[in-house]
């Protein structure tokens, strides 16, 4: 399985549990627990990819589990093959603790059969209770209706829990020995941007690597990047990005001379920021064997704003390019990299990427629009989904370019994984971006913003990680939809802020109730002013993946049947969720270790 990181790519365990007791009862079984076995592996392979593009694989133990000695047998198979989460799977009692996954770092979750013939469920039961019990915390899946012992079909409750968990497990699995890169350090002392060894460490499982933003300028002076990429990428860049508008005041305005260089950089830039994340083999056949490793970096930051922007060309193209799923080499995996380095906002950006296989948006969280203060300054009523006050998504031209709404799923808007992506709708998503020139006061040494309007009716989810001191880190989600606004009122809203940035609008789901209200108490009780965006309705699955790596969620309007945690959560309260998840991440601590 192919992979730009280094290391395989984690696998899905597959334990097929079985009454041990010989001499007829688990002879009768064999058939029947292989059968679940080999249908969950054919549900993952049909619906779930690596952001890679290749389908997941599973890796079924060898035989079915009757004891510790095959438990045994199966744990030394999954360390050999890279599995990175497990799912148990009986229609039958079993010795619960005799053939649990006793992996403390290992996501697991145990299905058992709805079937009156034999007690999957009592297994089931018990399974999780000695979980429980050992500080394991493991997912239930259990079908609503009752099967017949030869159905062997898998209900719809049940694939939706059992993917549900498999996307979640796969993020943890995928972030783990990886490395988080910040290219400088803190950007205008925005307090994401101080990067927590300790949470990325014990939460994530991944280090953190440091490289000073002069590299940059290194790279670029010496020529360690590729020059006949660099000239493929200048080609294809100026064919396809077009310059837009330059609203400087005249003394600031560049020469065209000046802003022909400043295009070469910005595509130096992205060259040389690729290349630490991921290293470049080239690099080594022009004798640069260190820079050619790169950093294994799954997500990385760039500080930018002020120490770089006030000389050099901004940030904007490298990080707007990077994050989209498309560039000079064609239609690809976008990557994770977000803006002044916010490494929190970044992990969001991650969840998101890897959960979904599609790019991220990255966004000042800007401005609450109340439908009074719009009509106010348009003379013009907001409507439709709009019509209870919006929320201005907007940044400095750094969004990922798939933001613009130009692809297309079942008709409407969307950003898809770059598999799904047509060459046409490239070119749609290049053709409705404009890269206006920086506005000075922001960026003295220039450079270019990408400049779009989202299209609206696109499903999002908004989320963010926030540190807090004394508790750890939080997570808040705010599922919703991008909305379209006339033009006269677009115009308006957009020239009031910065007009040369991306601006897309955002409405959240409402609850009627605590920060789903109504869409102002969104704005005020989210944590930082930065959020990323992800395309799709994907709240319980952050939910889900949360739980795995014990991080509480302090805000969401994902529907209560859609949660899906560990069935221990129950044993912290079920009568107030949200506390009870505070309560049982508290008490088992970060996955990879205690605070």
């Amino acid at each position: 399985m192919s992979s730009r990181l280094i290391g395989t790519l984690p696998r899905i365990g597959i334990r097929p549990t079985i009454d041990g007791r010989r001499k007829g009862v688990r002879e009768s079984l064999e058939a029947k627990t292989m059968n679940m076995a080999r249908m969950l592996e054919q549900l993952i392979k049909e619906n779930l990819r690596y952001p890679s593009g290749e389908a997941v694989e599973c890796v079924i133990a060898d035989t079915t589990i009757g004891g510790a000695a095959e438990a045994a047998k199966c744990a030394q198979k999954f360390a050999d093959s890279n599995v990175g989460l497990t799912i148990t799977v009986t229609p039958c009692w079993c010795y619960g603790t005799e053939t649990t996954d006793m992996d403390p770092a290992m996501p697991k979750a145990v299905w058992g059969f709805n079937g009156t013939e034999r007690p999957g469920a009592v297994y089931l039961a018990a399974a999780l209770a000695g979980h429980s019990q050992s500080g394991l915390p493991a997912f239930g899946i259990y079908g609503h209706d009752v099967q017949d012992v030869d159905d062997s079909s898998i209900p719809e409750d049940v694939k939706t829990k059992l993917l549900q968990f498999a996307r979640a497990g796969l993020a943890v699995a995928m972030m783990k020995g990886k490395s988080y890169l910040s290219v400088g350090s803190v950007s205008m002392g925005i307090a994401g941007s101080v990067v927590s060894p300790a949470f990325f460490q014990k939460y994530l499982g991944m280090r953190n690597e440091y490289v000073d933003m002069s590299e940059l300028v290194r790279r670029m002076e010496e020529g360690i990047y590729d020059k006949a990429e660099f000239e493929k990428a200048l080609k294809w860049t100026r064919e396809n990005c077009k310059e837009g508008k330059d609203i400087n005041k005249p003394e600031y305005v560049k020469t065209r001379e000046q802003k022909d260089k400043d295009w070469e950089t910005v595509v130096k830039m992205t060259l040389i920021v690729r290349d630490l994340m991921i290293g470049n083999p080239r690099l080594a056949e022009m004798g640069f064997v260190e820079e050619s490793e790169g950093h294994n970096a799954i997500a990385a930051g760039f500080q930018g704003q002020r120490q770089w922007t006030d000389h050099f060309p901004n940030g904007d193209f490298l990080e707007a390019m990077l994050c989209s799923s498309f560039d000079w080499n064609g239609i690809r995996e976008a990557f994770v990299v977000a803006t002044e380095n916010d490494s929190l906002n970044g992990v969001a950006m991650l969840f998101g990427h890897l959960l979904t296989n599609t790019s991220q948006i990255f966004s000042d969280v800007r401005t609450y629009w109340s439908p009074e203060a719009v009509e106010r300054v348009t003379g013009k009523p907001l409507t439709g989904m709009a019509e209870n006050g919006i929320i201005h998504l907007i940044n400095s031209g750094a969004t990922t370019l798939d933001a613009t709404g130009q692809q297309s799923k079942d008709g409407k808007p969307a950003m898809k994984p770059f598999w799904e992506i047509t060459q046409e709708e490239m070119k749609k998503c290049l053709e409705a971006t404009a890269w206006d020139a920086a506005e000075y006061e922001y960026f003295r040494g220039g450079g270019y913003s990408s400049c779009f309007l989202s299209k609206g009716d696109m499903p999002v989810t908004m989320s963010r990680v926030n540190l807090i001191d004394g508790l750890g880190p939080v997570l808040q989600i705010a599922e919703g939809y991008t909305v379209d606004l006339p033009e006269d009122i677009n115009s308006v809203l957009d020239k009031r802020t910065s007009p040369s940035w991306p601006t897309t609008w955002f409405v959240p789901n409402l609850t009627g109730k605590g920060a789903f209200k109504d869409v102002y108490s969104v704005m005020s009780n989210w944590g930082a002013n930065h959020g990323a965006i992800s395309c799709g309705h994907i709240g319980a699955e952050l939910i889900t993946l949360a739980s795995m790596l014990r991080i509480p969620v302090c805000m969401h309007n994902v529907p209560e049947e859609k949660v899906f945690r560990p069935s221990t959560w129950n044993a912290f309260g079920t009568a107030d969720l949200e506390a009870a998840d505070y309560r049982a991440c508290e008490n088992f601590g970060p996955l990879y270790g205690r605070k």
